[in-house]
């Protein structure tokens, strides 16, 4: 019986991670641009010239510095835009960031490396939504941007494909 109990406990705490976050989101107007600021570590919707809401976030391990190459650990810097979206991604929905662009491409080949592309704006590991105060403590992805999870539905929902991105150090 134990086992059985742990495992629809288990069950039900799944489904308050995939759920619980998109009804505690607010709906916001769109937005025409993200900006990131890494050292600030924030994320900025906008819609003209006015900031719409401001998300803490989360970096790759080593952040200070243009990403470099797949596996570095950093975060790229530039503009980019959003170019797609994953709904069943690993992570709380997630939002993929056009990078790598021509110059990062270059960048990275001039060092005989890969620059990488999977940059994603995206939530906490799924099934993981109640750990979020752990998350957001230190930095914790490969080079993404990541945020909570209520705040990845509100981004989400907030921002269209093609919505520029603004990384800044």
């Amino acid at each position: 019986m134990q086992i059985g109990s742990i495992a629809a406990t288990f069950g039900i705490a799944l489904i308050l991670d995939r759920a619980v976050p998109g009804l505690l989101a607010e709906t916001l107007p769109k937005a025409d641009r993200i900006v990131i600021a890494k050292s600030a570590r924030t994320l900025s919707l906008y819609r003209g010239s006015q900031v719409i809401k401001d998300y803490p976030i989360q970096l790759g391990g080593n952040p200070i510095g243009h990403k470099q190459y797949e596996g570095d650990a950093r975060t790229p810097e530039g503009d980019y835009e959003i170019d797609w979206r994953n709904r069943r991604s690993r992570f709380h929905l997630s939002l993929h960031i056009s990078y790598p662009n021509v110059d990062d491409q270059r960048r990275a080949r001039a060092l005989g490396h890969d620059p990488g592309g999977n940059i994603m704006i995206h939530g906490v590991p799924n099934g993981l939504g109640v750990f979020a105060w752990i998350f957001s403590r230190r930095d914790w992805t490969e080079g993404c941007v990541a945020v909570g999870n209520v705040a990845i539905e509100e981004i989400w929902l907030a921002v269209d494909d093609g919505t520029a991105v603004q990384i800044e150090g």
